[in-house]
């Protein structure tokens, strides 16, 4: 095909681009054609733009030549300096030829630009010359475009550092570098996240700085680049590499410190906003060295104070020291009249109480940051104080006080400036409501979209693991729960979610199956986060509960006892959003033997669920309820499995 194609081109231009297209379409030229240098063009092709260059004189070809290492898209001024010998008269002449044989055109709308015909065209000129020659000309390229746009060659950083890339070997590093570190932050203000993580490695491999290393970084200008990816870094990767951004930030932050730069290092130790509510080796000690940098009770330890409250409070689990720093943010805030900083503290004051399973105070300081906020400050702080007051109001069974709230994390996330960890969290509670209210279709289109953010994200593995179960799809419901199995078993602190995610939904799924598989994998999941020393309330109360169906599951009774009494404090609220604390407290009254005690437990469980209209829990709490009453007709009820539970389900 590729001969007859090439056959078609001699003496007729348009057919040039209609063989790449056809090629194309063919399968002849696909993306395997795509090289770690570019296209790897077929020969087919390559000869076919080769008969229509030949054609073309020996000037219209170095032009080409030149336009093809500007880009796809190249300016008529640009071009006549890089060709100064021609003359700006027969410059346009070339112009003129190459248009006339379709090789390039002019672009629309826009004065004196033009681009190839197609990509290929320009890959092929570019391929046909040398290194070295190919090197100069990015070299005097970038030069050129750092004199046409004198002043505001900044705003042009992207451009700039692509060639000064390609010409280093002869330009050297310190151009590309500067104008890495500027596009980067021009990336990141975008919101091109990806981008700007490119553009500060290439930054840092040009200055020969590992990426993965520990060492702080030698001077400023490598702190920088650090610390932009390490803030690209946390927009971009997922929750469970959250330590690699942590790794990077400190090598910027020991580098700040080393060179005495502590207004940079307090924006470094502030940017530990994004650390997440696992603990973090080396995070508070970090904050704690920088408070004793900036003067006691200064508007910058302020700022410090908030981020150290928020870090021992949740990734710490000290909820007392928590409260102290806080209280210093937020007086030091009103002193300096920070609204900004008061609406953050009391943001980050919502995500401790809810680290401690304080919901009511959770919402009460969630509910005061949002009635503080301006509405045009930071979206993240706009996220937090969303995010915890909607899931407190969940958990205690308040839906319609929480809708509104979960509808604006919905819209928060729909928008491309809101971090990507933060759209995937707003998507979880989306799906958490849905499932509560028994939406299955909502809740599996925003799970849909949270796993598409976050794959590995145990907030989206667990809910739907759990109500693919409960609407009968099992084989999709192990789909998920050996993924968040998968994600609970990955190495790191940062994994005491999954782990205790994991263990939740083991016990949850077992619960309906009445099929006992993976439930020592749970077991070891829930284990391994009680054994942690700083684990926050939150996440082992998730390992609890997973324990506690275990022993349900098993008909341990002093198990069952223990578990009863670590969780008879949380009566009328739902253990995140797989089971009320009711109908489990019930289930483990049953197990130790004391049925008066599980039907009281089981009454006040229906009451919780109807006046919250959580109606799958309310139904599964029927559900147990009427196993244990058939239980007292037929004899002790050995509780080993839920061997009839699903008639008992349909019937309620």
């Amino acid at each position: 095909m590729t001969g007859a194609l090439y056959a078609h081109t001699e003496g007729n231009p348009f057919f040039m681009t209609e063989a790449i297209r056809l090629l194309s379409e063919s399968g002849e030229l696909t993306g395997g054609h795509i090289g770690t240098t570019g296209w790897r063009i077929p020969e087919g092709v390559r000869e076919a733009i080769g008969q229509r260059l030949n054609r073309l004189t020996e000037q219209c070809n170095e032009v080409l030549a030149t336009a093809s290492i500007i880009g796809r898209e190249f300016d008529f001024g640009l071009l006549n300096a890089l060709i100064g010998n021609m003359g700006e008269d027969r410059l346009l002449g070339t112009v003129d030829e190459a248009i006339s044989a379709h090789l390039i055109e002019e672009v629309s709308n826009r004065a004196e630009r033009f681009q190839f015909s197609h990509a290929l065209i320009q890959q092929t000129l570019a391929e046909e010359m040398t290194t070295t020659r190919r090197v100069r000309l990015h070299a005097r390229i970038g030069e050129a475009l750092e004199e046409m746009y004198g002043s505001e060659a900044e705003s042009h950083a992207s451009e700039l550092a692509r060639h000064f890339a390609e010409a280093q070997t002869v330009t050297g590093t310190a151009k590309l570098v500067g104008y890495c570190l500027l596009a980067g932050e021009q990336a990141m203000t975008a919101y091109a996240h990806e981008q700007a993580l490119e553009h500060f490695e290439t930054g840092l491999v040009a200055r020969e700085i590992e990426l993965r290393g520990t060492e702080a970084a030698p001077d400023e200008e490598a702190a920088d680049l650090l610390f932009g990816l390490a803030r690209s870094q946390s927009a971009t990767l997922v929750h469970i590499r959250s330590m690699e951004a942590f790794a990077t930030l400190k090598r910027a932050f020991d580098g700040y410190a080393q060179i005495g730069n502590v207004s940079k290092l307090v924006a470094a130790a502030e940017f530990l906003v994004a650390a997440p509510t696992y603990p973090i080796p080396g995070a508070a000690e970090m904050l704690a060295r920088a408070l004793t940098l900036v003067p006691e009770d200064s508007h910058e330890a302020g700022r410090l104070l908030s981020r150290y409250g928020r870090v021992l409070g949740s990734a710490v689990a000290d909820y007392e020291g928590a409260q102290q720093a806080l209280e210093q943010a937020i007086t030091i805030a009103r002193r300096e009249e920070d609204v900004a900083l008061e609406v953050q503290t009391l943001n980050y004051a919502a995500t401790v109480s809810a680290n401690h399973l304080r919901w009511q105070e959770s919402v009460t300081h969630g509910l005061k940051g949002i009635e503080l906020a301006s509405g045009d400050g930071d979206l993240y702080s706009a996220w937090l104080s969303r995010y915890w007051t909607a899931v407190g109001l969940l958990l205690m069974g308040d839906l319609a006080v929480a809708r509104p709230h979960v509808s604006v994390l919905g819209d928060l996330a729909g928008r491309k400036s809101t971090r990507r960890r933060a759209v995937s969290s707003g998507f979880a509670v989306v799906t958490h409501m849905a499932s509560l209210e028994g939406n299955w279709k909502g809740g599996r289109e925003s799970n849909d979209r949270g796993l598409e953010l976050t794959p590995l994200n145990p907030s989206h593995l667990w809910t739907r693991a759990i109500f693919e179960h409960q609407t009968g799809d099992s084989a999709e419901g192990n789909v998920y729960l050996d993924r968040l199995l998968e994600a609970a078993r990955l190495p790191g602190p940062e994994q005491s979610m999954a782990r205790g995610m994991a263990a939740a939904a083991a016990a949850v799924v077992a619960r309906i199956t009445g099929e006992p598989k993976r439930l020592d994998m749970a077991e070891a999941a829930a284990e391994a986060v009680r054994s942690e020393k700083t684990v926050s309330p939150l996440f082992a109360q998730r390992s609890t509960a997973g324990l506690a169906l275990l022993a349900v599951q098993k008909g341990g009774q002093s198990a069952a006892a223990e578990y009863y009494a670590a969780l008879l404090d949380k009566l009328n609220t739902m253990i995140y959003t797989v089971i009320s604390a009711g109908r489990l407290l019930g289930l483990l009254s049953q197990t130790m033997g004391n049925e008066e005690q599980a039907v009281r437990h089981f009454e006040d469980a229906l009451a919780f669920c109807r006046q919250a209209g959580f109606r799958p829990e309310l139904a599964w709490t029927g559900c147990d309820y009427a196993d244990l009453l058939m239980a007292g007709l037929s004899g002790p009820s050995t509780n080993s499995g839920r061997t009839g539970g699903t008639s008992h389900f349909r019937s309620w």
